[in-house]
């Protein structure tokens, strides 16, 4: 057999769309000895382009068996599998790879990369630790991926000082600068912030993110300010760049509000979650009010009661609708010398993905030793961001749909429920451009159904719980703070604490889109908001307080 005739038909088959005459041509390949490795990876290949996924990964699985010290085979299974959800299965490949060749630094980089992705964050900053100590090219790169890790695991020191040594090595290095100036954002340091976005747009003038963070970090005081002239050029300099010009769209539409140009804040705002919710599954209004009555149904109180386990922990949840004051809250919270700020943690989220998929229908079979893994591995994984092991607010606000498991993960858990007026509170989260998830933010209507629905499982929670919820509703924290906070200390146990009122001089990171908002004094400016954009609420469904 011309083997090298049978690959180049091969190949010709495959260029005119023949896929299935050529995959024949490798299938027969394959079982000749001499050129089976070849013939496997051009099919895994074939495989790829003909989006046949698990064909690909079947092939692949031989090629791992067969050759099991072969990076790009390696990397290219790890691929598949995670596209299949199997992060495990991945990093076990990685594993292999390195018992047999402890020396190969890329395959300690790749295998942070999983690490991270699984949550395991810990191990992440150890396998980078490995890449560099084993020489790894790019040294700029990994110390900026340490930076981003460590600034997950809440070490913001660690973090900066990850960023200066990968500038050290790369003075121009755009993604250390940007997430540099990110972490500045985080501790407050607005002016140390504006100087590095300032330089990423020399380096980069296109660089949208960019530009869209220095207009939020910037005071704009006039409608004449440089910044305003800024945005709308970059945004009728359309590059393609879809996600950037939604970003400039809202930047816009923040600077336009300081300013007073409501109306043109407004439509600024509009064409931005127009593009948002391009990108986004469509918000279901029916569905969203089944998954509220399935979570009701499945977390009755005889639930949680048969469900609940022994442990002590007393966490405390700080949870509620997205822009209703949890960010707040918190900070305020975290100046007590006996609270330790947690913020907006993922780890509950995760577990569920990972062990209550589909929820909440997983719940009716779940075994009370379910809950108790549950909770051992939320209280293992947040070990790994903080030495303190009592009172840790976690700062999730949509943990509100998990509020019935977290009770019964942990029955001496305090949950604090933060609300607000729905006009503002729709009107901030139409405001703030808030990701994927959260599609019924790119539509008031939607914003005003989500409002309600949470609003029935508050409800629900109140007559759950008990005295074990509490309610902190905006208006009132920010006209009588002292009041509210002595309430809120009590239904804590804890003791008054004058720092409190001082939040807004805390240096602990915050990672919300209310990064500059909770580094101002307290202050009822925007309670009412809502009126500067009644023009825009007359005819919204839901939307009355």
């Amino acid at each position: 057999m011309n083997y090298t005739r049978a690959f180049r038909k091969a190949q010709t088959l495959q260029a005119s769309g023949k896929l299935q005459e050529a995959e024949q041509v490798y299938q027969d390949l394959v079982g000749q000895e001499e050129v089976r490795e070849r013939a496997l990876s051009e099919l895994a290949r074939l495989y790829l382009r003909a989006s046949k996924p698990k064909n690909a990964l079947g092939v692949l699985s031989a090629l791992v068996a067969e050759h099991p010290a072969n990076l790009e085979y390696c990397e290219q299974m790890a691929q598949l599998l995670c596209r299949f959800g199997r992060v495990d299965a991945a990093v076990a490949i990685y594993r292999g790879l390195i018992e047999r060749q402890p020396q190969l630094a890329e395959a300690h980089y790749n295998l942070a990369l999983l690490h991270k992705k699984r949550g395991s964050l810990a191990e992440a900053m150890a396998s980078y630790e490995h890449a560099l100590g084993l020489g790894i090219s790019r040294e700029h790169e990994v110390y900026t991926n340490m930076g981003v890790l460590a600034s997950e695991m809440r070490r913001a020191a660690d973090a900066r000082r990850y960023f200066e040594t990968a500038l050290a090595g790369k003075a121009d290095y755009v993604p250390a600068l940007f997430n540099l100036a990110a972490q500045y954002e985080e501790t407050g340091e607005r002016e140390q912030a504006m100087d590095l976005y300032q330089r990423v747009l020399q380096l980069e003038p296109k660089n949208r993110e960019a530009l869209s963070r220095l207009a939020y970090a910037n005071r704009v005081t006039s409608k004449d300010d440089t910044i305003i002239q800024q945005l709308r050029d970059a945004i009728a300099a359309d590059d393609g760049d879809s996600i950037g010009t939604e970003s400039l769209y809202f930047a816009l539409g923040k600077a336009l509000d300081d300013v007073g140009d409501y109306q043109a804040a407004f439509s600024a705002y509009a064409k931005g979650n127009e593009i948002g919710s391009s990108r986004q599954r469509p918000y279901d209004r029916t569905a969203m009010e089944q998954f509220v009555d399935e979570i009701i149904d499945c977390c009755s109180d005889e639930w949680i009661g048969r469900h609940s386990t022994s442990l002590p922990d007393s966490p405390i949840f700080i949870c509620g609708m997205f822009r209703s004051g949890s960010t707040l809250t918190e900070q305020i919270l975290g100046r007590h010398e006996q609270i330790t700020a947690g913020g907006e943690l993922d780890i509950l989220p995760r577990l569920l993905a990972r062990d209550m998929n589909p929820y909440p229908e997983k719940l009716r079979t779940a075994t009370p030793q379910d809950v108790e893994r549950l909770a051992n591995g939320y209280l293992q994984q947040r070990a790994e961001f903080f030495n303190a092991t009592a009172n840790i607010t976690d700062k999730r606000p949509d943990n509100h749909l998990h509020l019935g498991l977290v009770k019964a993960m942990f029955p001496a858990a305090r949950i604090v429920y933060t609300t607000r007026d729905i006009r503002d509170n729709c009107l901030s989260v139409y405001f703030q451009q808030l990701g994927g998830s959260l599609s019924y933010a790119t539509e008031l209507e939607n914003a005003a159904h989500y409002y309600r629905q949470q609003e029935r499982l508050l409800q629900h929670w109140s007559a759950c719980f008990g005295d074990s919820i509490t309610v902190v509703r905006y208006e009132e924290l920010v006209a009588e703070p002292k009041a509210v906070l002595t309430g809120l200390l009590d239904f804590l146990g804890l003791d008054w604490d004058d720092r409190c009122l001082d939040f807004q001089d805390a240096e602990n990171p915050v990672k919300t889109a209310s990064v500059w908002q909770v580094r101002e004094k307290l202050h009822t400016a925007s309670s009412g908001r809502w009126r500067n954009y009644a023009f825009a609420l007359e005819d919204v469904r839901g939307m009355k307080a």
